[in-house]
C-alpha cells in the first residue's frame, strides 16, 4: 500500500497570520516528499478560510517547485467551474513545470453554497453530468484539435497548449456512488474515495461497489483505488484530547456547509452548537476516534492493515481537520517514523 497527503492552507480563525499557514503547509509537503510519500493532493474551494484553494494548479506548482519526488495531485479540480480549455492547459503546465509529476483529478463538487456562488442555479447532485463530459474532452484536448459541441460546452476548433509532458497522465475521479464508480471502471480511471467520518463499514461499501462495476462493466480495470481519511497520530493524552477538540470542532463548521444550517461571515463558517451534535455517531467522541485514523502508532498500523485487507491501493493521509500546526507535524512525523516502516518491511518481505 502507497502513501499520498492530502492537505490545505486553512484558517479557522483571523489571528492566525497566513504567512505561518503558507511555511507550514510546504513543510507538510517536504516532509512527505522526503519520507517517500507518492502523491500530495491539494482541492478546490472558494470563499471558505477552512480550506483556501481557489485553484489547486497554483497549489500543485507551487509545491512541485519545492520538492524532488512526490508527485503532485489535483483532488479535485470541480468539472462544473472550469471551461474544458482553460482547465486542461492549466493542468498541463503543472505537468511541464513540474518535470511531469501531475496526476489529475476532477470530480463534482462538495457544497451546494459554493455552487450557489460559483454555478448558480446548478444542483451540487447534477454536477456529475459536467465531470464526464469534461474528462474525456480534458484528454482529447490534450492530445491535439478538438471541436466540441456537447450538452455544456461549446466551442470551435482548438487546443491545449501547452501539452502534457507524460505520455499517459494518471486520471482520478473522486467516487462515492455507484454512477461515478460505473464512469471510473468504464473508462479506467484511478478512483480516489473518501468516506467521511463513517465507520469502516462505508469502505468496505465502496469496495463492493468497484467490484460491483468491475463485474458488469470492465473485468479487466487495473486502476488504483485510493481511500482518504483524517489522520492524527499521537503518543499521549493531551494530543489525543486535543485532537477530538478539533475533530468535532471542524465537523461543526463541515456540518453548516453540507445543511447550510449556519452562516458563513468573511469565510469563517459558523460552528453548528455542539451540543445538537451530542448522540450523531459522525461526531461522537468515541465513535471518531473508531472510525478515523486517529490514535497511537500501533493502533494506526492495526487499522491501516484493515485498508490493507480490503485492497486500498494507496491510503491518502488527510492532514489539519482544525489541529495547530505544531500538532499536525508532530503527528506525520509520528506517522513517517513508526507507521510507514511497518508497511514497507512488509513490501521488503513479499519482494523476497
Amino acid at each position: 500500500m502507497k502513501f499520498h497527503i492530502a492537505i490545505n492552507l486553512e484558517r479557522l480563525d483571523p489571528a492566525i497570520n497566513m504567512v505561518d499557514v503558507r511555511d507550514h503547509t510546504i513543510e507538510m509537503v517536504q516532509m512527505a516528499d522526503k519520507a517517500g510519500f507518492e502523491v500530495a493532493w491539494a482541492a478546490e474551494h472558494h470563499a471558505l478560510e477552512m480550506t483556501i484553494a481557489p485553484n489547486p494548479f497554483s497549489l500543485m506548482t507551487w509545491w512541485a517547485d519545492h520538492t524532488k519526488n512526490i508527485r503532485v495531485g489535483a483532488g479535485v479540480a470541480n468539472a462544473a467551474y472550469w471551461h474544458p480549455i482553460k482547465l486542461a492547459g492549466e493542468a498541463a503546465l503543472v505537468d511541464l513545470l513540474s518535470g511531469g509529476r501531475m496526476d489529475f483529478g476532477v470530480g463534482s463538487g462538495a457544497y451546494q453554497r459554493e455552487f450557489d456562488r460559483m454555478f448558480p442555479g446548478l444542483e451540487q447532485k447534477d454536477s456529475w453530468q459536467y465531470m464526464q463530459e469534461m474528462l474525456p474532452l480534458v484528454q482529447k484536448l490534450w492530445k491535439g484539435d478538438v471541436e466540441h459541441d456537447g450538452q455544456f460546452w461549446k466551442f470551435p476548433k482548438a487546443t491545449s497548449c501547452p501539452k502534457p509532458m507524460q505520455k499517459d497522465v494518471p486520471i482520478w475521479v473522486a467516487a462515492r456512488s455507484p454512477i461515478t464508480f460505473d464512469y471510473a471502471v468504464e473508462n479506467n480511471c484511478n478512483i480516489m474515495s473518501w468516506p467521511l467520518t463513517l465507520p469502516f463499514s462505508e469502505a468496505k461499501k465502496y469496495r463492493d461497489m468497484l467490484d460491483d462495476s468491475k463485474a458488469r462493466l470492465n473485468p479487466e480495470y487495473d486502476g488504483a483505488f485510493a481511500m482518504m481519511r483524517h489522520t492524527v497520530v499521537y503518543d499521549n493524552d493531551d494530543d489525543r484530547h486535543a485532537t477530538l477538540a478539533a475533530v468535532r470542532q471542524i465537523l461543526a463548521r463541515f456540518g453548516n456547509l453540507m445543511m447550510k444550517s449556519g452562516d458563513v461571515v468573511d469565510g469563517y463558517p459558523d460552528p453548528v452548537p455542539l451540543e445538537t451534535l451530542e448522540g450523531n455517531y459522525r461526531v461522537d467522541p468515541q465513535m471518531l476516534e473508531e472510525n478515523l485514523i486517529l490514535g497511537s502508532p500501533d493502533q494506526v498500523i492495526e487499522k491501516l492493515r484493515k485498508y490493507e485487507g480490503l485492497g486500498v491501493d494507496a491510503f491518502i493521509y488527510y492532514a489539519s481537520m482544525g489541529l495547530d500546526m505544531e500538532r499536525q507535524k508532530q503527528s506525520l512525523r509520528l506517522f513517517i517514523d513508526e507507521v510507514m516502516p511497518a508497511f514497507a518491511q512488509k513490501e521488503i518481505a513479499n519482494a523476497n
